[in-house]
C-alpha cells in the first residue's frame, strides 16, 4: 500500500508542476507618461475701451478687473494670465524695475530665466519676455511699452503646486499665447 501512495503523490505533484509551470514570464510594465495635447490655437482680435488691443486665443476667457487690468483664464488648464496696464507718467524706470523685480523674485525656485527682448518699431511696441524654467510659481512674465504713454505687463500662474514636469505642456501652450499677444499688440 505505501507504494500506491508514492505513485499517487508523485502523479499529483507532476500534474501540479505542469499546471503551474506553463504561465508566461512576468515582465514589469515600462513607466507610463501622461500625454497632454491641446487644440491648435485660434485667435480673434480683442478690443476694448482701453488703449491697447491684441489677438486672443478663442479657448481663453478674458475678464476686466478694472482700470484696464484683465485676467485671461484657461479653465481646462487651470491657469491664468494676469494683465496689468499702467500709464507712463515719467515713471517708466520704476515700472520696468517693478516688473523685473517680480520676475527675479522667482529665481529661488527657477532653474533658469531666459530673457527674450521684443522690438516692433513700426507699431511702437518694445518689451521683454521672460521664460522661467523649473518649479517657480510663474513660468512666464512679460512687459511691453511704447516708452512714452503705455505700459502693459503680464504674468502666468497655475492653480496647482508648481511641478514643472506636470504643467510643462500647458505652460508651453500658454507661453505661445503670451508670445502671440506681444506680437499682435497695438496701442491706440
Amino acid at each position: 500500500m505505501p507504494r500506491n501512495y508514492f505513485y499517487f503523490f508523485g502523479f499529483t505533484f507532476a500534474v501540479l508542476l505542469l499546471l503551474t509551470s506553463c504561465k508566461e514570464e512576468i515582465i514589469p510594465k515600462p513607466p507610463g507618461h501622461l500625454r497632454l495635447e491641446y487644440p491648435l490655437a485660434n485667435y480673434t482680435q480683442f478690443q476694448s475701451d482701453c488703449p491697447f488691443g491684441f489677438a486672443l486665443n478663442t479657448k481663453a476667457i478674458i475678464k476686466e478687473k478694472g482700470e484696464c487690468n484683465y485676467t485671461i483664464t484657461y479653465p481646462k488648464m487651470k491657469a491664468t494670465i494676469f494683465l496689468t496696464y499702467k500709464p507712463v507718467q515719467g515713471n517708466l524706470e520704476a515700472l520696468l524695475r517693478d516688473t523685473q523685480k517680480l520676475t527675479y523674485k522667482h529665481v529661488i525656485k527657477a532653474d533658469n530665466i531666459l530673457e527674450q527682448p521684443y522690438i516692433n518699431a513700426k507699431q511702437g511696441v518694445y518689451g521683454m519676455f521672460y521664460r522661467l524654467g523649473g518649479n517657480a510659481a510663474t513660468n512666464a512674465n512679460f512687459y511691453v511699452t511704447d516708452s512714452t504713454h503705455h505700459f502693459l505687463s503680464g504674468s502666468m500662474y497655475f492653480y496647482a503646486k508648481p511641478n514643472f514636469d506636470s504643467i510643462m505642456p500647458a505652460a508651453d501652450y500658454i507661453k505661445n499665447d503670451m508670445q502671440n499677444l506681444i506680437e499682435t499688440l497695438q496701442w491706440k
